[in-house]
């Protein structure tokens, strides 16, 4: 019988082209950059690395080019130990992303989707056989919506969870996926978009958990960044807020997929934790993952969450180091 996957990704792969510069560059302006790297990113696939690194069996549903980015990022998510049995090469180019990081660790991106535009309900079909043994299934938007929602749709004859990351920010989206998504998780750009709710305060960050509860979400999670995030649970109408220590970030890029991948992670791997333990532990892994540079290459494995992971030992979570 065929192993159970933890967690599940279906969801893009990007070539991240980045720059690193003082400051963000103003429009129309040339500035000068101090450093170049060529990375592995794109929400899907950085949420199942995220969610691997801590521990997690996952797998990937994607599509790549037949360039020398997608030949490389194939062996790469090998590399990852993901199971890539349900990643397809297509006769077109890899998707990249165009990134600027500044000094204080500040991003903007570009991202050029390529192959992940062409990832449909085929593919979705095909990899029937792995949403049945998933736990944890998860999305983002950056493939196109109606795979998006024709996949939830097939999760839901299942047993398994979903998670969906509305990144990148939408302000028209289809209100089945609302309903089809258990954890629907925004950052504040993406909550202002779909909600028409300015977030400057935790109070605001409540008031739109709130709104997107009345579109349909059974557990909204809107991440604040350095502030932590606001969560709702199943039938609650009170929104929680986690905060987050404060650290000197080096580079935010990728913060929000280590989210969402240890949130997978620990819905996957630890039936018994709250809800309000999954996010706080979930802030942890993001917060680890600023302190270093790069994206996939800054997500935290176990050994970098000591408090977590002792704290999941003293309760009986996991067995302890023999």
């Amino acid at each position: 019988m065929s192993k159970e996957i933890d967690v599940l990704v279906i969801g893009s792969c990007m070539t991240d082209l980045i720059a690193y510069t003082e400051r963000l560059p103003r429009i129309g302006e040339t500035i000068h950059g101090q450093k170049f790297s060529i990375g592995f990113g794109g929400k899907g696939a950085n949420q199942c690395i995220a969610a691997a690194k801590l521990g997690a069996h996952a797998a990937l549903v994607a599509k790549l080019g037949n360039d020398s980015f997608g030949t490389s990022y194939m062996q790469h998510l090998k590399d990852e130990k993901i199971d890539v049995s349900c990643v397809r090469v297509v006769d077109c180019m890899s998707g990249v992303a165009q990134i600027c990081v500044d000094k204080s660790g500040e991003n903007n991106i570009i991202i050029i989707a390529g192959a992940n535009d062409t990832l449909n309900l085929n593919d979705v079909i095909e990899a029937k056989h792995q949403i049945e043994k998933s736990k944890v299934v998860m999305f983002q938007f950056e493939t196109p919506l109606e795979t998006t929602v024709k996949a939830l749709e097939l999760c839901k004859t299942h047993h398994c969870t979903t998670i969906v990351n509305a990144a990148p920010a939408a302000s028209e989206l289809d209100q089945r996926i609302f309903h089809l998504s258990d954890v629907f998780c925004a950052n504040e750009t993406e909550t202002e978009m779909i909600t028409n709710e300015r977030i400057e305060s935790i109070a605001d960050a409540k008031k739109a958990a709130l709104k997107l509860k009345g579109k349909g979400c059974k557990r909204p999670v809107i991440t604040l960044g350095s502030r932590g995030a606001v969560f709702l649970q199943d039938e609650s109408e009170d929104p929680i807020y986690v905060p987050v220590d404060a650290v000197k970030a080096v580079d935010t890029t990728g913060a929000g997929d280590a989210f969402l991948g240890a949130m997978a992670f620990f819905l996957s791997s630890f039936s018994n934790l709250s809800f309000e333990t999954v996010v706080k532990y979930s802030c942890e892994a993001a917060r680890c993952s600023v302190l270093k540079a790069g994206t996939q290459t800054s997500f935290p494995t176990a050994n970098d969450l000591p408090r977590v992971f002792q704290s999941l030992q003293s309760v009986g979570e996991i067995p302890s180091a023999s």
